[in-house]
């Protein structure tokens, strides 16, 4: 099967063709007829099959007759809106949107949080009949009325199951409000979780349900390797695989934003070039972490879930989940960052003791056990690692404390517990671990009586305040 034979336009068969595309993957070549006939979609494919390019080029399709290179902003409307749940998804869908219709006269933009408005307010302002948002940023648009979806005849939700794991759903049907009622809505996602059924029931109408692979399932192009590994030993494990196996790209998963910035900062002190992404990261820091990795400046990014849904890496050889996630979909989600577009990749985990449940999950959800790989000379720990903090394990990045901490910090020891201490007792028989007393406590100076204990009234007995007692006379 060929682009041609979808019954695409010249326009976006000429662009397919730029991009070095001969044939439609699985997604697109079920997805693409679907939505040309103008049916609601919900497309389920394991990440990176290619299905942006699945909706993105019948919707440039659909939308071609509304083409227009008239400068007046009336004449482009928002015509379709691309819902995303991060900044780094939202880009990179607009890019392949910009990159298919290049040959299309249809103005599209993207707007998300995180950076100066002013810019996008002007592109929205100027018309755009695409428009790719995440939820957040573009109700802060609606509600400056730099924007109107009164318009709008295609929805797509990308990654929608993401969108609701992050408590965007009342900002979806705040949005969906504000559009037509009668509209084409797509859906595509990696996973489908029931929650997202739901939503498909109450949003799409009689939809075409295209699925080219098994519900969570991951790449099979990816190999899976386990490493069971003390936590105080997962750096020095970490550290050992990159070198050993010269790891010039190298995506690695924590499950906390400050877990992140110090796992990059202990490689880079262990001489391995590092970076960090996470949402509490500014976007051009972001976007700066993200081209440095891109382009071999790093040789690690260490990134949270949050920030790295969507990433597109293109030939990405490994990803390394340095914690294992709490959720075994999200454990799918990490390793599509390998495995893509046809190559292989190696998915890597190491597994301390009190993360042994969250890989019995994983397994269970993927129907098999998966290899175990000995990690000889680091399953113990060190006396140098006892010494070293406890790295913070245990807890997501939307802000749950770690378990068996307050505050982010370690529980001390409850003074008094009874521990076992060395012998404080010298040659003269003194001992240093009691309060210092003077051996002889007749020349021991008196401490000396506080001023209002001295001159305090003696007070009267109980009974006398109860009126038990006769007063004295001197006190009449």
């Amino acid at each position: 099967m060929s682009f041609a034979s979808l019954k695409l336009i010249p326009e976006l068969l000429h662009a397919v063709e730029d991009q070095g595309y001969r044939e439609p993957t699985p997604i697109q070549a079920k997805a693409i007829p679907a939505i040309l006939d103008r049916r609601d979609i919900m497309g389920c494919a394991q990440t990176g099959t290619g299905k942006t390019a699945g909706f993105t080029l019948p919707l440039l399709q659909l939308l071609a007759p509304h083409a227009s290179t008239s400068p007046s902003p009336a004449r482009h409307p928002v015509r379709a809106l691309v819902l995303t749940p991060t900044r780094e998804l939202a880009a990179q869908v607009e890019e392949s949107v910009r990159g298919y219709g290049k040959y299309l006269a249809l103005r599209t933009t993207v707007v998300y949080g995180g950076v100066d408005m002013t810019p996008q307010t002007k592109a929205l302002h100027a018309g755009v009949e695409i428009l790719v948002a995440t939820p957040g940023r573009l109700l802060d648009h609606v509600q400056q009325k730099n924007v109107n979806l009164s318009r709008v005849e295609i929805l797509v939700l990308d990654e929608a199951d993401r969108m609701l794991d992050m408590g965007f759903l009342p900002d979806i049907k705040r949005i969906l409000a504000l559009m037509p009622a009668q509209r084409q809505n797509l859906l595509f996602s990696a996973t489908f979780s029931e929650d997202i059924r739901r939503l498909a029931a109450q949003l799409l109408h009689h939809p075409t349900m295209i699925e080219v692979a098994r519900r969570n399932a991951p790449p099979e192009l990816v190999s899976h390797q386990i490493y069971e590994v003390s936590a105080p030993r997962k750096r020095a494990l970490l550290a050992h695989l990159i070198r050993s196996r010269n790891m010039q790209q190298v995506l690695v998963f924590v499950r906390m934003k400050r877990d992140a910035n110090r796992l990059a900062r202990e490689l880079v002190r262990d001489g391995i070039n590092a970076t960090a992404i996470h949402s509490d990261r500014t976007q051009a820091e972001r976007e700066q972490a993200l081209a440095d990795f891109k382009e071999s400046k790093a040789t690690v990014l260490v990134a949270t879930d949050i920030a790295a849904r969507g990433l597109d890496i293109d030939q990405l050889p490994f990803v390394i989940n340095y914690e294992l996630p709490h959720t075994p979909e999200d454990y799918v989600h990490r390793i599509g960052r390998t495995g893509r577009a046809g190559l292989p990749g190696e998915a890597i985990a190491l597994v301390s003791p009190d993360e042994m449940k969250f890989l019995l999950e994983i397994e269970k959800l993927l129907k098999r056990t998966l290899p175990r790989q000995s990690a000889e000379g680091f399953d113990r720990e060190t006396s140098a690692d006892r010494h070293r903090p406890r790295e913070v394990r245990g807890s997501r990045e939307h802000g749950g404390r770690d378990r068996g901490t307050r505050g982010g910090h370690e529980r001390r020891p409850a003074r008094g517990a009874a521990t076992a201490q060395k012998s404080t007792v010298d040659s003269s028989g003194f001992d240093f671990s009691k309060p210092y007393e003077p051996a002889d406590k007749s020349t021991a100076t008196p401490e000396p009586q506080s001023t209002f204990t001295a001159h305090r009234k003696p007070s009267r007995p109980t009974a006398a305040l109860l009126g038990g007692l006769p007063r004295r006379k001197s006190e009449k």
